[in-house]
């Protein structure tokens, strides 16, 4: 070997070592945690959303710094074909800087919105760069498609026999003590198949908003009716009202008694559930087994216990 081809073999090897000297001496970055959402509902449960209707969307978010930006998006699929370019877009800073929260949002899905399935996007932007995004499949429906869509009214509350709510009119207060007899009838209509009615009340401070059937937590809830149907034809409407030992009733119930109405097994009104004086909701849950679609209706009431 010359000393030419040794001073070149030599330069390269030093070389070689301050590259790799330098590439263990760089710093690893690391990983950066993400944000997280759990408990994600879109829309009543299925996933749909009705053209002009009121849309749900519900998630708990953690951020692994501070949330920075949390957004929704409906975007058209690729190499699908809809009858006019549409997308929708939201996002809500008033999240902005939380660690923790419950995104819990209602908003209408736009009439002119084209008919069809889109991707659904859920994204969390967080403060130390990270992004969380959740992409589901949405359809979008025209009401009128429907196979069934069932609608709740002639919604009625009294107290001792007096009716005090009439379908939005408050005749007065909703206001109930101890002893004295809540009735709260409701009807469905537009209905076919099967389905299941729950009339409950639920105090505030339990922290529990049922929007469907399936989130309805019962050791939170104090069941006033629960109504099941089956094989219904079209256009049929259902009722809380139920026929006990050949008297119709069953709509109503005792502030401060024992048990609720519950079927098969009553629930004892205890713990969690215990009557209190406070802020309680009547929530009406309607869903329709047989199509899978969910309505519901809640009322503010309060109890002087």
């Amino acid at each position: 070997m010359n000393m030419k081809t040794f001073k070149t073999i030599l330069a390269f090897l030093l070389f070689a070592g301050t590259f790799t000297s330098c590439k263990k001496d760089k710093p690893v970055e690391p990983v950066k945690a993400m944000p997280a959402a759990t408990n994600i509902e879109i829309g009543s449960g299925n996933k749909q959303a009705l053209r002009g209707r009121d849309f749900h969307f519900n998630a708990d978010v953690t951020a692994a710094g501070r949330i920075k930006d949390v957004q929704v998006k409906i975007l058209q699929k690729s190499g699908v074909q809809y009858s006019t370019v549409w997308k929708f877009e939201l996002n809500w800073a008033e999240y902005s800087g939380i660690k923790n929260t419950n995104v819990h949002k209602h908003f209408t899905i736009p009439l002119e919105a084209p008919e069809g399935k889109y991707d659904f996007y859920f994204i969390v932007l967080d403060e130390n760069g990270t992004k969380l995004e959740i992409k589901e499949d949405l359809d979008i429906i025209d009401p009128a498609n429907l196979p069934v869509d069932p609608k709740i009214g002639r919604d009625i509350i009294s107290r001792n026999g007096t009716m005090i709510y009439y379908m939005g009119t408050w005749v007065e207060e909703l206001t109930f003590k101890r002893g004295d007899e809540l009735k709260a009838n409701v009807q469905v209509r537009e209905t076919k198949g099967d389905g299941v009615l729950y009339s409950v009340l639920i105090k505030r401070t339990a922290n529990h908003f049922p929007e469907t059937v399936d989130h309805l937590d019962l050791s939170k809830a104090i069941v006033i009716t629960k109504v099941e149907h089956k094989n219904l034809p079209a256009a049929s409407k259902i009722s809380s009202l139920k026929k006990i030992n050949d008297v119709w009733g069953g709509q109503d119930i005792v502030i401060g008694t024992d048990k609720d109405n519950n079927e098969p097994a009553a629930n004892f009104i205890s713990g969690i559930n215990a009557w209190e004086t406070g802020n309680y909701n009547w929530v009406v849950l309607y869903k329709n087994t047989t199509y899978n679609v969910n309505v519901y209706k809640t009322i503010p009431i309060t109890i002087n216990y």
